[in-house]
């Protein structure tokens, strides 16, 4: 991490302090769900930087808006209902919050960036009725044909206003993978605050930054995340909107998430041991220092050499090479280390949305799944590593083949699936 003066500085945008400390540099990207129709292959694309700042006044580890959230999430390419586990973990979590928290008919699940209703569809069955919010059209249509009620915008003080002006007050909000995707996190989290009842909680998932720093998963890392997100920065975002962090878990998905729970400070939940345990840890590891953030740069630098060694290798030796997986975090890795045709045939992905188009930047194309049994290749990476354990056991049956799985992040690792019981 480096402080760069030769770089205008931007103003955080929890604290307003002015950046001047660089966490990482992955150069410059296009937006990563951008994908690319086949008749615009020849079209310029637009690139921004990935250059990522912490502040140090507030320790808000952040990239610069450099593209508003309309152009990115007006129509928007990622349907969470793909991923089989991320479903089950939703349902799990609407069962175990509904008993937690009593809720019934009487009661209001509003949902921010309900995406194509792969949870609040879970709360159907359990009697309990819901509001989802969507600024994608093209996947809340989806929620929508599941006959959840859905309002297309974006989320903030204005609406949440707007809605209790129409008699809506939520027993509980939730918001999975969200809180990182907002520029103005204060008019985000000023808008729960008033949407939500005097004893109603909020809960938020978002991946914790201390699993991004630990294992090196620097491809988390794009334009589409505008914040990157510790237990000591959610408390401090809290208390400056007169909420509190009363309980958190530490959740395996996406690489290892938190979901924090919020209520308003005169609320009757207590707060758990939990919240104090993990940020005091935070604070062991220098959340609350820059020099907590150095060595973070040189990771991401080892592992763009790890794994483009392993590609030359393989080239080198004859080998054909696919992806799987067209995630967002794939392709901040396969800009970032200049990964393009010459190393990959194609990826594929279970999304067909995304069948026939090409990835951002580096133009691979992205084929069905069922190629893969086509083109039989010799190695298989795996671009969503998050999603590795799902998707070795659906496609173990490539190692008849005596193909190989490729795991980039945190070390680069090969996964032979007969060795997988």
């Amino acid at each position: 991490m480096t402080s760069h003066a030769a770089i205008s500085a931007p103003a955080c945008r929890l604290c307003r302090n002015p950046l001047h400390h660089i966490f990482v540099d992955l150069g410059m990207s296009p937006l990563c769900e951008s994908f690319v129709p086949a008749d615009q292959i020849d079209s310029m694309e637009p690139y921004y930087p990935l250059r990522v700042f912490v502040c140090d006044k507030c320790f808000l580890v952040q990239l610069s808006e450099y593209v508003r959230p309309d152009h990115i999430f007006t129509e928007y390419a990622y349907f969470s209902s793909y991923s089989t586990s991320w479903i089950a973990h939703a349902k799990n979590y609407c069962e175990m919050i509904t008993k937690r928290l009593q809720l019934g008919g009487d009661s209001l699940v509003v949902e921010i960036a309900c995406n194509d209703g792969y949870l609040l569809q879970h709360f159907g069955p359990l009697g309990v009725p819901v509001l989802g919010i969507e600024p994608a059209a093209n996947v809340a249509k989806v929620a929508q044909s599941k006959g959840i009620p859905i309002k297309v915008e974006f989320f903030g003080v204005d609406l949440a206003k707007y809605l209790s002006n129409e008699g809506y007050a939520a027993d509980l909000i939730v918001g999975n993978n969200v809180l990182a995707h907002v520029p103005d996190i204060n008019d985000f989290v000023g808008g729960v605050a008033q949407l939500l009842k005097p004893d109603g909680v909020a809960t938020f998932e978002f991946p914790h930054l201390e699993r991004l720093m630990e294992e090196n998963q620097f491809d988390t890392i794009y334009h589409e995340h505008f914040s990157y997100l510790s237990a000591v920065v959610v408390e401090r975002l809290a208390r400056m909107h007169g909420l509190r962090c009363f309980d958190v878990e530490e959740l395996p998905t996406h690489g290892g998430s938190l979901r924090v729970y919020l209520a308003h400070a005169a609320a009757r939940h207590e707060v758990s041991s939990r919240v104090t345990a993990l940020i005091e840890r935070e604070k062991q590891l220098g959340f609350c220092s820059v020099e907590g953030y150095r060595a973070f740069s040189a990771k991401a630098q080892r592992t763009k050499r790890e794994l483009l060694t392993f590609l030359i290798n393989a080239k080198k030796e004859g080998k054909s090479v696919c992806g799987y997986g067209a995630p967002g975090k794939g392709n901040t890795l396969l800009n970032y280390c200049g990964i393009g045709t010459d190393f990959l045939d194609f990826t594929v992905d279970r999304n067909p949305y995304k069948h026939g188009r090409f990835t951002p930047g580096m133009h691979i194309p992205i084929l069905s799944v069922e190629e893969i049994d086509k083109a039989r290749p010799d190695y298989l990476l795996i671009l969503p590593w998050n999603l590795k354990d799902e998707i070795v056991k659906q496609m173990r049956h490539v190692g008849e083949w005596g193909a190989k799985f490729v795991v980039p992040i945190p070390t680069l690792a090969v996964i032979d699936p007969k060795s997988i019981t």
